[in-house]
């Protein structure tokens, strides 16, 4: 088996000659480029690499005959193909691949293959630096200077490249729920910018949790702001697909939401979600009580028990219920919808007290929308967010107490975030016939 790393590049320190390449000492000295060093020595390794695949495949080195004597004929060198411009991260390389003829099975490289233009790395990083904030005007003037005069880095790679995000967002919409149980559902919208601002267009999003207490985004969608036509429509399709007895949704205040979670799954439980509504009542407080407010919701927030949480929310309107009603009544209004959480498992309400798992994602898709002011069409704009969002999913951690999420599906009852546990009955003794 052909050993890659038997392979390095040598050279004295001294001088030496790397490819056709004179390299000298001495600052008064010529000295090579240190990027094209590189990739003159990365050409060399790779024609080096290329013919010992050969030799390997064929079973002899160059210009030696084959034995004959119950040896099995392999075939011929054939030369080499035409000339070919391979990215790569250090540059990029002009390589013409050996061939081979009258083989009973075709020569393939497993360094080089086929029509390769780019290394893998370099595929990678071209998604991976649009989805950043790069436009696509902008491969070519910030890459061409590291990647040679002939990458190939012109703006119908990135054309291609949405077209692929295309086929694989919509094979990703229609996909089947069927296999899996979702038992929390976190529901937002975003409104990016970038030239999005005349279109009012939100793009709908829903994350859930699986019975292995994994998030993963269940729908990403366009929307005319949050209406309830537009809710609907989403939670009928992940009905249709197999979503059909989620426990709990979480949201902010939009009425559109919670009125299309009554049409589509009216047995499911409404959680609002308490970030939203804290900076709601903190809002109605001048400055100079802020400092004051703030830990009097904080405790509010982190209150053990759902009748202690009652007590300090009493409180709290009678303190300050005189002089701001407006905050006590944006408080209060909602009060059974915020309190729901207490029906959950106690290790769990970190998560399903807010919204906080999709807007952290959020933050990300602005920050990268809003900078690049690149994006054109809601389109362009949605198959860009579903990217962010199934980058930022590889570094989702599963909900604490996982296997809690079961006894949640189970139908097991909490309170206070405490499991209770029925009590056996008594086993009656047998009277003997």
């Amino acid at each position: 088996m052909l050993r890659y790393e038997e392979f390095d590049i040598r050279s004295s320190k001294k001088g030496g000659n790397l490819a056709g390449l004179t390299i000298t000492s001495g600052s008064d000295c010529g000295v090579a480029d240190l990027d094209e060093v590189a990739r003159r020595g990365a050409l060399r390794l790779l024609r080096e690499v290329l013919e010992a695949e050969v030799e390997e495949f064929l079973g002899r080195k160059r210009y030696e005959r084959s034995s004959g004597e119950g040896e099995r004929f392999r075939g011929y060198r054939n030369g080499f193909g035409k000339e070919r411009q391979v990215t790569i991260g250090s540059g990029t390389l002009p390589i013409r691949a050996p061939r081979v003829r009258q083989s009973c099975e075709p020569f393939e490289s497993r360094v080089l293959y086929s029509y390769q233009r780019r290394s893998s790395a370099v595929k990678e990083l071209i998604p991976e630096l649009y989805v950043q904030g790069l436009a696509t005007g902008d491969f070519e003037p910030a890459l061409r200077g590291l990647l040679g005069e002939r990458a190939a880095l012109s703006p119908s790679t990135i054309v291609r490249l949405k077209q692929q995000w295309h086929a694989e967002y919509e094979a990703w919409r229609i996909r089947s729920l069927e296999e899996q149980r979702y038992v929390y559902l976190w529901c937002d919208g975003v409104y990016p910018k970038a030239g999005l601002q005349g279109d009012k267009t939100a793009f709908l999003v829903v994350l859930g949790v699986n019975a292995q207490g994994a998030k993963e985004p269940l729908a990403i969608a366009e929307g005319y702001r949050e209406s309830t036509a537009s809710w609907g429509e989403i939670l009928r399709d992940l009905k249709a697909r197999g979503l059909t007895d989620p426990k709990l949704f979480v949201g902010d205040g939009a009425l559109g939401l919670w009125g299309a979670i009554n049409e589509v799954y009216p047995q499911a439980n409404h959680q609002r979600c308490w970030c939203h509504k804290m900076r709601n009542v903190f809002s109605h407080f001048p400055k100079r009580l802020q400092g004051e407010v703030k830990p009097f919701l904080q405790r509010i927030y982190n209150a053990p028990t759902k009748e202690e949480c009652l007590e300090l929310m009493q409180k709290f309107a009678e303190v300050y219920g005189q002089s701001y009603p407006r905050s006590v009544e944006c408080l209060l209004k909602d009060q059974q919808t915020l309190l729901t959480f207490y029906r959950y498992p106690r290790e769990h309400w970190v998560s399903i007290k807010t919204t906080n798992p999709i807007e952290s994602v959020f933050a990300t898709v602005r920050l990268r929308t809003n900078a690049a002011r690149r994006i054109k069409s809601p389109r362009s704009a949605l198959y860009l967010i579903f990217q962010l969002f199934r980058r930022a999913e590889r570094n989702w951690r599963r909900l604490n107490a996982p296997h809690l999420v079961t006894k949640v599906i189970q139908g097991v009852i909490f309170k206070d975030g405490i499991e209770i546990k029925k009590e056996r009955k008594p086993q009656t003794d047998m009277v003997a016939a």
